[in-house]
């Protein structure tokens, strides 16, 4: 019986060997939010820029072919996680993985969700809901994600805000609150970081052609085009300013300048302003 070259046997080890620490060697970014819109971006552009990528989000045969997609496209190792980060346990084993994750090089939290209406008339366990998504489990999970990257002293950080942070907004004032939340405490923690090799953003996109307000039931089609962005040029934009180690990001020059005048204004000026214009553009469906 012949027996197999012992060279090929031992090139094929070394190769395999070789391809295992490559894989090793490539850096992990972690999506929340991954199934659609601004996650979904990020994956998209994180593949394409050799990341390996730990999806999450509820909606699972969406994560599964945008998986596939960025296998074949960009060779990615692409990892799929269902959960509804509103609930105690699946938020919990997601810390977990985070916690343990010795490749993570970056959490982009990008899951959220708004509830359109009065404070008053709105559903008490919907509120809750977009208070938990929005803020704690972005808490959460920046505190679980901070450990590997603080003991590499290397590793970045996310978090998807908006615009709304800036102002109040009536009929969107919990979203609007868990936004300013989220600037709030990525600012603080950008100080904290100085010096380690971690960094952190607060993302803060205008509007974008999300599915954020069809989930919240409104119609925003007389909103003017020139407003909108896409999230691949909000994703773009972050990517570049956290090369830059800045700590907000407002893409679009449209946005930034709103964003300037906006600081200018009274503090209650600006909640009457941003109720005239959720009157004159947002409708419920």
């Amino acid at each position: 019986m012949a027996s197999r070259p012992r060279g090929r046997s031992v090139a094929a080890r070394r190769a395999r060997g070789s391809a295992t620490r490559a894989r090793r060697r490539r850096r992990l970014a972690a999506i929340t939010g991954a199934s659609s819109g601004i996650g979904e971006a990020f994956a998209r552009a994180l593949a394409r820029d050799g990341f390996d990528l730990l999806l999450v989000a509820r909606r699972r045969p969406r994560l599964e072919r945008l998986a596939r997609e960025l296998a074949v496209a960009h060779g990615a190792a692409v990892e799929v996680l269902t959960a509804d980060l509103t609930r105690a346990a699946p938020l919990r084993a997601l810390e977990t993985r985070l916690e343990g994750e010795t490749r993570l090089e970056l959490l982009v939290n990008s899951a959220g969700r708004g509830e359109f209406g009065r404070l008053s008339e709105s559903p008490r366990e919907a509120l809750d809901a977009e208070l938990r998504l929005n803020a704690l489990a972005l808490l959460r999970l920046t505190h679980a994600a901070l450990r590997p990257m603080l003991g590499r002293r290397r590793g970045a950080i996310v978090n998807v805000s908006s615009t709304a942070a800036f102002v109040p907004c009536p009929n969107f004032a919990v979203y609007g609150a868990t936004k300013a939340f989220v600037n709030s405490v990525s600012e603080a923690l950008h100080e904290e970081l100085r010096g380690t090799g971690v960094r952190v953003q607060a993302l803060c996109p205008g509007l974008t052609h999300t599915e954020i307000f069809t989930a919240a039931g409104v119609d925003v089609s007389s909103l003017p085009g020139f407003l909108w962005m896409t999230p691949e040029a909000v994703v773009e934009a972050s990517l570049a300013a956290l090369a830059r180690n800045e700590v907000t990001c407002v893409p679009g020059l449209g946005n930034r300048t709103l964003a300037s005048l906006v600081r200018l204004l009274p503090h209650e000026a600006t909640g009457r302003l941003a109720g005239a214009f959720g009157r004159r553009f947002v409708r419920p469906r």
